[in-house]
């Protein structure tokens, strides 16, 4: 029998394997032999796989190794050595003499290809400390600033950062509950009996009462000078009187900066009393400017940070690489929501309200059988409705009591009231607090938005404080 063998690779050979496997199916069914094949030679032959198929041939003697001594193998081993040197040493002799009737001195030739591979090696050493000097003097507009040590502009900042501490109450159902919270503040400035101090209006809503924590660990009682709910600021004074030497020695004003002028990746660093353990700093750069955020309380445009600024570091000061304040930090903006951004008041947008509010009459909390009252049932706008239906943000006047302060004043139901006494309101409860500092028988402005029929009509009306007689049922 003769096998003729298709020697195939890929697909060809992989088709006529196939082809050759349906000839012997088609051939043995066709013929009726009985049995189905395989296909291929492989598959029917069992041995081919274990013995690896090979021709039957005969057997062929094993032919014998003939054995030589150990004096032979060394003779002939001497012999092939000296040939070879002799055919080497007559190969290199007759290079020799064609160089030399060439003009050509091969050794000449070696040594000068030593010295210039020599040249060039000390060359290539000599270049590494060129380069190095056009790296370090880079110009200065592709240079970089790497914070890594902030402590001269700590300490001397520190200073002027104070820890705030609000005590107060809050309802739950029927009773009143002492609450206690943390934040932080920078002192601004002073006048004659005062240290002025600026924080965030949520660090100090609804106090009654209010601690200053100095660089020196001396703690003052404070009071709110003036208010800006709308945009989360406030000021507080500490009488210069309630100070020790020591500590108005120890203690300085902050230098305001410029927020107009930062640039997005510059350096940041942001202090403050986080989570109401004492002063801390943590650093970063400035991620974006003129960040606007609409949020549930809070509107406006900010300072974006991943300097971190958690609980405590409200009011705190965020400072550019030379210390001057360029934010004011506010968790209340983002908070636990986010991680790595952190958001600032721009100083440059705040500066104007803050000295309109270090201009107020610092005032005490008055006591209740002594507190003037307006007389009207009020309701908060939230920001939803405002959202909605775009009511105006403030107090949404429900009812005015008759013969009250309200009604001689010329307050109406439907107004909306949006300040009293020049601080911005939003809500109910901040208006109640706000009347908590006012005697009876004061006089104050009340500013409103009055419904017409293409919008509203912005008034201002002058209130006198009446007293409990004219109570209504909120206030």
């Amino acid at each position: 029998m003769v096998f003729i063998i298709f020697r195939c690779s890929g697909d060809e050979g992989l088709r006529k394997g196939r082809a050759w496997n349906m000839y012997n199916n088609d051939f043995n069914t066709e013929n009726g032999y009985g049995y189905h094949t395989q296909g291929t030679y492989q598959d029917v032959n069992p041995n081919y796989q274990a013995q690896e198929y090979h021709y039957n041939a005969a057997p062929q003697p094993e032919k014998k190794k003939k054995k030589g001594t150990f004096f032979g193998k060394m003779v002939k081993a001497s012999v092939l050595g000296l040939l070879f040197g002799a055919f080497g040493s007559a190969g290199f002799y007759a290079v020799q003499e064609a160089g030399t009737a060439l003009g050509i001195d091969t050794q000449t030739a070696v040594e000068e290809q030593e010295e210039r591979e020599l040249t060039h090696f000390n060359r290539s050493a000599e270049v590494t400390p060129a380069l190095t000097d056009d790296i370090t003097t880079l110009p200065a507009s592709i240079s970089t600033t790497v914070v890594t040590d902030v402590t001269d502009v700590v300490s001397d900042v520190m200073p002027s950062i104070v820890s705030i501490t609000n005590n107060g109450t809050y309802n739950y159902y029927y009773y009143s509950v002492p609450s206690s919270s943390s934040g932080s503040g920078i002192i601004i400035g002073s006048n004659d009996e005062e240290l002025l101090i600026v924080t965030n209006y949520h660090v100090v809503e609804g106090n009654e009462k209010l601690y200053v924590t100095f660089v020196d660990d001396t703690e003052t009682e404070a009071l709110v000078k003036g208010t800006d709910a709308s945009m989360d600021l406030a000021v507080i004074a500490v009488k210069i009187n309630d100070l020790e030497p020591e500590t108005f020695a120890a203690i300085k004003i902050a230098t305001m900066g410029d927020s107009d002028a930062l640039k997005v990746g510059e350096p940041a660093i942001a202090i403050g009393n986080a989570l109401g353990y004492g002063q801390s700093v943590t650093t970063g750069v400035i991620s974006a400017v003129n960040r606007r955020m609409d949020m549930e309380n809070t509107t406006g445009t900010f300072i974006q940070t991943d300097a971190a600024i958690n609980p405590g570091n409200s009011g705190g000061a965020l400072l550019n690489i030379r210390g001057e304040v360029v934010g004011i930090n506010s968790n209340k903006i983002g908070g636990s929501a986010v991680e790595g951004m952190g958001y600032a008041i721009p100083i440059s947008a705040a500066q104007p309200i803050i000295e309109d509010l270090m201009q107020r009459t610092t005032r005490t909390l008055v006591e209740e059988e002594n507190r003037g009252y307006l007389g009207i049932t009020g309701a908060t706008v939230t920001s939803q409705e405002v959202a909605l239906y775009g009511y105006p943000e403030g107090v949404y006047v429900a009812n005015v009591n008759g013969g009250s302060a309200a009604e001689t004043a010329g307050l109406q139901r439907g107004d909306y009231i949006i300040a009293f006494d020049g601080q911005t309101v939003t809500s109910m409860e901040q208006l109640q607090r706000l009347l908590m500092y006012y005697e009876e028988g004061t006089t104050a402005e009340i500013k409103i938005l009055r419904p017409e029929r293409n919008g509203y009509r912005e008034m201002t009306l002058e209130v006198t404080l009446g007293d409990k007689s004219v109570l209504g049922r909120t206030n």
